[in-house]
């Protein structure tokens, strides 16, 4: 583990290479799932699993329904079947539906705007899941008087949010990043360990740098989780103002090391 925290800290043995120049070669968001490092995996893992945790937690306490994930809702819509409940099937397929349209439309997204800008291919989904996640804590602080349809409308909105999320980082990072599944989550993380330890088989770098990944994930999910029930039973519907300003950070750390690069030329100019 601290391994993990320590490759979040600036390093750099090459004493040549500034904190500018090593700040500019760092992307959430712009580099391919094939050029991508272990840093900056694990920063999208981290930033990414916390939001999915606060959400979902946020979500059961609010609304009494998970929010980030589908499994839960997979076996309601059997049961619901099994006892003939016809309204509470169209409920569950409809919100399977706004998670399978979420994640369909960011890969849609990313596939249609990547020969432009690999950033502005994947920070599109990011930002329509501000604007969902925004629409929420307005609705939800001025607006929302408990009925079971506007229940229904705003766990089917953050669904949809969280199917463009998932999506998203799964596609960054080739598969490698779900930040809500936890089931598969610990599936992967078993068979990668069992395979770290075993006599028979190589202990790699990437086998390790899965584990340190899994573990990132598990660990921001369950932060993000303990947050989002104590923020709620704070701050009520406020707490999804706080989540878009965690998405706003992602968005602006690719974005933050070409504005250092620009200062560093006009003032590299300035002073000659």
């Amino acid at each position: 583990m601290a391994k993990i925290i320590s490759l979040f800290f600036f390093e750099t043995t090459n004493p040549r290479i500034s904190f500018i120049e090593y700040r500019c070669t760092l992307t959430m968001l712009r580099q391919a799932k094939e050029d991508r490092t272990l840093k900056e995996n694990l920063m999208l893992a981290s930033s990414t699993a916390f939001v999915s945790g606060v959400i979902n937690v946020a979500g059961v306490v609010a609304f009494l329904a998970f929010t980030s994930n589908i499994t839960g809702h997979v076996a309601n819509l059997a049961r619901h079947m099994v006892e003939q409940n016809l309204r509470e099937i169209m409920v569950f397929v409809l919100w399977l539906l706004l998670f399978f349209s979420g994640a369909f439309t960011s890969n849609f997204i990313i596939r249609s705007l990547e020969y432009k800008s690999r950033y502005r291919a994947h920070a599109t989904p990011i930002v329509i899941e501000i604007i969902i996640l925004l629409l929420v804590a307005v609705y939800g602080q001025h607006f929302y008087d408990e009925t079971r349809t506007e229940r229904e409308v705003v766990i089917g909105a953050m669904l949809f949010a969280m199917g463009l999320q998932n999506s998203l980082v799964s596609n960054i990072s080739g598969g490698l990043i779900k930040t809500s599944h936890l089931t598969g989550l610990f599936t992967d993380l078993g068979s990668e360990v069992a395979e770290w330890l075993h006599p028979a088989t190589q202990k790699t770098e990437v086998v390790r740098n899965k584990i340190f990944i899994r573990l990132t994930i598990l660990t921001f999910y369950i932060i993000g989780g303990i947050a989002g029930g104590y923020l709620f039973d704070r701050f009520d519907f406020l707490i999804f103002y706080f989540v878009p300003v965690i998405l706003l950070t992602i968005l602006y750390y690719d974005l933050s090391p070409l504005a250092l690069h620009k200062l560093s030329k006009l003032f590299g100019k300035g002073s000659n």
